[in-house]
């Protein structure tokens, strides 16, 4: 459990960080709503006494009065704690808001600032998976646990001290009676942990079913091949398991405290057996046995709340210990301290020497003494069959990974000596699946350089992306929300989703553009007219074709073809044909398949 408490002072430390006037106001009501049931107590003794004095003075004003300002006075004070609790939950609610975005923008942070190589790992998405749904609010439950602590603290300290008069063993068997409630709390904490672990994997894949089916981009395939009962049958399966685990679970928690709760009662009864005898032998009053019984009654109460908050603080630091594992990831693709400017400008190109790289959790090489010089301000395409290693070059490119061997130079420079910022920022790429954004058409393109705000930069980007046409027949034209999440949305063709993803591309003017793809959902005729003005796109920069289609190819001032994580042919769409070797094969099978 001391591993555990180490946890605390950084879930306070957070949530400090997030709410620190409501926490300030939380603390001092906790130490007034800790102080206002001592005063209830010590009043209900003086009531009950100047009751029975007001009784054998048959209800006199002078023996009344008395009573009746004892009277006001507890009830002020249970006034206060009502006040106290309405007040309590404003400031919770409050807090707790606070709190659950302050932790969900550092999970987020830490979401983008990780190494992209993290989402190669399954553990890695059980991490994510435990911190969003588990950590988000459980530093506020320490700081309640903690507060509750305190606040029941200082209420069962006077108690105690309340029951001493009576005989010292009383205090001891409070104490005594809720061991066994301790046990419980404790042991059911590390269970509940225990079995959150165990079944984050079933559970992120139940809700992977889950998305299944009820998604849209799935609708249509599991109706066409009838998948719907058998991913029902899937998800079924695996609640069932969890349900059954998450019953056990219950049942023994409920045997144990059941248990517990019996000994408790035990040593009640005990307690207030011995009292009723001591006040049938006259030697304390009425007033007297109703302080102990209150006293002892809310003493357990106490103590039973006591143990619980233990318990849960202990339960919330095991979990807390998935949020800070988390946050602590160790990112390796990070800037210089001192990182070199990138060029503005690209002057004499990009080299790769001698790369090889494989892909986290595989051992199969993705690139393997590659050897590639793209110069500045040529347009090339780089082709070759599936697998070959074509996208892994702009993951490199974007230093998303560093190589495991070889070198990667812009203008003769390490890429790895520049900030990783700025050197994605001198970058415009088109990734092989891009996002579809659900957002205005506007939007989704103005995302390429959130930096340009220009409206007339959007719709430029379009044009050239051959997207400006369509926009315009849309309901609202730029301003027409896509997708169809959202009301009032309007969803697009894969080959018009293709064209605002390329029009984002567009969108920033960068001296390196990379485009992944940029044709496979465009027609035979969208494909022409895209490529003839390609070249006028993107004069004065160095531009990277990434394609299957050497119709699209063919446009480049130079084709590399690459296959099994190497460049083996290099020339013009002329040279490379007279070679007569892959990728003249690939022309020729690719022109057959068009003509039949």
């Amino acid at each position: 459990m001391a591993h555990q408490l180490r946890s605390v002072p950084r879930a306070i430390s957070l949530v400090w960080a997030a709410a620190p006037h409501w926490t300030t106001a939380w603390l001092v009501m906790l130490v007034v709503q800790g102080l206002l049931p001592i005063a209830i107590v010590y009043l209900t003794r003086a009531l009950v006494n100047d009751l029975v004095v007001a009784i054998r003075a048959a209800g006199a004003w002078e023996s009344v009065r008395p009573a009746l300002v004892v009277a006001g006075w507890m009830g002020a004070c249970m006034v206060a704690t009502e006040v106290l609790k309405s007040v309590a939950t404003l400031v919770r609610t409050a807090q707790s808001e606070l709190v659950r975005d302050h932790i969900t923008g550092l999970i987020h942070q830490k979401s983008a600032a990780v190494d992209l190589a993290y989402y190669e790992f399954p553990e890695f998405y059980d991490h994510l998976h435990r911190a969003s749904t588990e950590a988000r609010h459980r530093p506020l439950g320490v700081l309640e646990n903690l507060g509750s602590l305190l606040q029941n603290g200082i209420t069962l300290v006077a108690m105690g001290a309340i029951l001493i008069p009576f005989g010292p063993v009383l205090p001891l068997t409070l104490l005594i009676s809720t061991l066994p409630a301790l046990y419980v709390v404790l042991r059911a904490g590390l269970k509940r942990h225990e079995f959150t672990n165990a079944s984050t994997a079933s559970e992120r894949r139940s809700s992977y079913y889950d998305w299944l089916l009820i998604d849209g981009q799935s609708a249509a395939e599991l109706r066409a091949f009838g998948l719907a009962g058998h991913f029902q049958s899937l998800y079924k399966g695996l609640r069932s398991g969890l349900r059954k685990d998450r019953l056990k679970l219950v049942r023994q928690q409920g045997f144990a405290e059941l248990w517990a709760g019996l000994s408790a009662l035990t040593a009640t009864g005990a307690a207030m057996a011995w009292m009723l005898w001591r006040a049938v032998q006259g030697l304390i009053t009425a007033g007297d046995l109703a302080l102990f019984y209150q006293a002892y009654n809310q003493g357990l109460g106490l103590a039973r709340t006591l143990l619980q908050d233990i318990g849960q603080l202990y339960e919330n630091t095991l979990f807390l210990d998935n949020l800070f594992e988390f946050l602590e990831l160790e990112t390796k693709v990070v800037s210089p301290a001192k990182p070199a400017p990138v060029p503005s400008q690209i002057e004499e190109g990009i080299c790769f020497k001698d790369v090889t790289f494989h892909y986290p959790n595989s051992e199969r090489l993705a690139l393997r003494d590659f050897n590639l010089k793209l110069k500045a301000g040529q347009i090339a395409a780089i082709v070759g069959p599936n697998g070959a290693g074509k996208t892994t070059l702009i993951k490199l490119l974007c230093r998303f990974y560093d190589p495991d061997g070889g070198s990667i130079t812009l203008d003769g420079i390490p890429l790895s000596e520049f900030s990783t910022d700025e050197l994605r920022s001198r970058m415009a790429v088109l990734f092989q699946n891009p996002i579809r954004y659900e957002a205005t058409a506007a939007e989704n393109i103005a995302l390429g350089d959130l930096d340009a705000g220009d409206g007339n930069g959007v719709e430029r980007a379009a044009r050239e992306a051959s997207a400006d046409s369509f926009i315009r027949k849309l309901p609202l034209g730029y301003d027409s929300q896509l997708g169809k999440w959202f009301m009032s949305g309007t969803d697009l063709s894969v080959g018009e989703w293709q064209r605002v993803a390329l029009a984002r591309a567009f969108m920033r003017i960068a001296p390196i553009m990379i485009l992944d793809e940029p044709t496979s959902a465009m027609d035979p005729w969208a494909e022409m007219q895209w490529a003839e003005s390609f070249r006028e796109l993107v004069r004065g920069r160095t531009a990277i074709l990434i394609t299957h289609r050497f119709t699209t190819a063919r446009f480049a001032d130079v084709i590399h073809v690459v296959s099994n994580g190497q460049v083996v042919e290099s020339g013009t769409h002329d040279e490379l044909l007279s070679m007569n070797t892959l990728y003249a094969q690939g022309w020729t099978g690719q022109s057959e398949r068009v003509a039949d």
